[in-house]
């Protein structure tokens, strides 16, 4: 025969029960009481604390830290968007305050250019007195000429009453067209 890998108890094994079968019994109480003691030592705190978790204490702390998690939560919606909303007022305020700026500029360019202008337009107003000016002191040169040349001619047409009149007259005309022509250049 083949050897195998097990071997046959040769003992009864009535035998080995009856003699370790107190000593086994004694163990198995042991091994149950002990057991006993662990589940009744970690039932009883768990009974405890079921009825203590179903309490209506309890159950009120439960309600208010739920109550609790959703107002936070709440508030954390606002704060996000009052957070959005106040970036968003910054982005507005600078966009604003660079028009402005941008419109500031613009307006000290367009008194710059008022200014110039302002300034052009004085040396004109300027020049056009001067003009003014001279152009009021040529017809008071004029204006006496002319009143030197109506006594001479006066003088002329009294003396010369016996010469046509009308040949005295034309040099007087000639005389008072050119005076004007010269005021109004």
């Amino acid at each position: 025969m083949a050897p195998t890998l097990y071997d046959y108890c040769r003992v009864p094994m009535d035998g080995i029960w009856k003699k370790d079968g107190d000593k086994r019994c004694k163990l198995l109480l042991g091994i149950g009481i002990l057991v006993l003691l662990i589940i009744v030592s970690l039932g009883v705190p768990l009974i405890i604390f079921t009825i203590k978790a179903n309490s209506e204490a309890c159950r009120d702390g439960l309600r208010a830290v739920m109550e609790c998690r959703n107002v936070t939560h709440l508030l954390q919606q606002e704060l996000t968007e009052a957070q959005k909303g106040f970036q968003d007022a910054e982005a507005q305020a600078a966009t604003c305050n660079q028009t402005v700026m941008a419109l500031m500029a613009s307006l000290d360019a367009e008194k710059a250019q008022g200014q110039k202008k302002v300034e052009e337009l004085e040396g004109e107003i300027t020049t056009l007195n001067h003009k003014l000016q001279d152009a009021s002191a040529e017809v008071e040169r004029l204006r006496r000429e002319n009143q030197v040349l109506s006594v001479r001619i006066a003088d002329k047409k009294y003396s010369a009453s016996s010469q046509d009149s009308s040949s005295a007259a034309a040099p007087q005309i000639l005389i008072l067209l050119l005076g004007l022509s010269a005021l109004l250049l």
